[in-house]
Formats: C-alpha cells, sequence, structure tokens
C-alpha cells in the first residue's frame, strides 16, 4: 500500500492553483503568438499582443493573467492501493486551495455566506 501524506497534496494544489493562474500552457502561447502573426486587422492584432504580453508578465512576475481567477475544479484519480495519511483527501484539497488563493493573492469570487 502507498501512503500519501496529505500535505504533500496541500502543497500540490496550493502549488497549481498559482500555476493555473499565473502561466499559459506552451500550446496557448503558440496559439496566441500565431494568431497574432495572422491578424489582419491592426487593432485585432493590437489586443492580442497586449494578451501575450499580460501572459508574459504573469508568469515573470507570478501574479494573475486577469482579475477573474475563476474557481478551482479538482479532479483526483486515487488508486485502491493508495492510502492518505496525516488528515483527509477533502481536507488537503480544500487546505491546498485556499493557501494557493492566499498565497497567489488570487480574487475569492465564491463565499459561503455572502
Amino acid at each position: 500500500m502507498r501512503e500519501i501524506e496529505a500535505r504533500d497534496i496541500t502543497d500540490a494544489v496550493t502549488d497549481l492553483c498559482q500555476r493555473a493562474n499565473f502561466e499559459l500552457g506552451d500550446d496557448v502561447y503558440r496559439a496566441l503568438m500565431n494568431a497574432e502573426a495572422a491578424e489582419p486587422s491592426p487593432v485585432g492584432k493590437e489586443v492580442l499582443r497586449q494578451l501575450i504580453e499580460n501572459a508574459e508578465i504573469a508568469q515573470t512576475e507570478n501574479v494573475p493573467m486577469c482579475q477573474d481567477t475563476g474557481f478551482a475544479v479538482v479532479f483526483v484519480e486515487l488508486g485502491q492501493d493508495a492510502h492518505i495519511v496525516g488528515g483527509s483527501l477533502n481536507d488537503a484539497i480544500n487546505a491546498g486551495v485556499a493557501k494557493g488563493y492566499g498565497e497567489g493573492y488570487l480574487r475569492k469570487s465564491i463565499v459561503a455566506h455572502p
């Protein structure tokens, strides 16, 4: 049986929450670059250039690309031979999201009781 520490799950979710808001995937970045190169409209070209610049700043400075940081949806595949130690899986994930949003200065747009 493989044991997985709950704190390792929390740390991974923290990191992923921030990376999802700070970094574009290479495929998306390339698509923006290609779109800018192919865009015939000067206004469209400028908008794409600004999106690219914003993505570069976000990754370099570890700031969100957009003020609307969305909300976390976590999908987990956990094998039957895995055992979480030091806490529950749900608590570890929720703690990671809370920590990721707090440490990453991500806007919390969903609250339990407004």
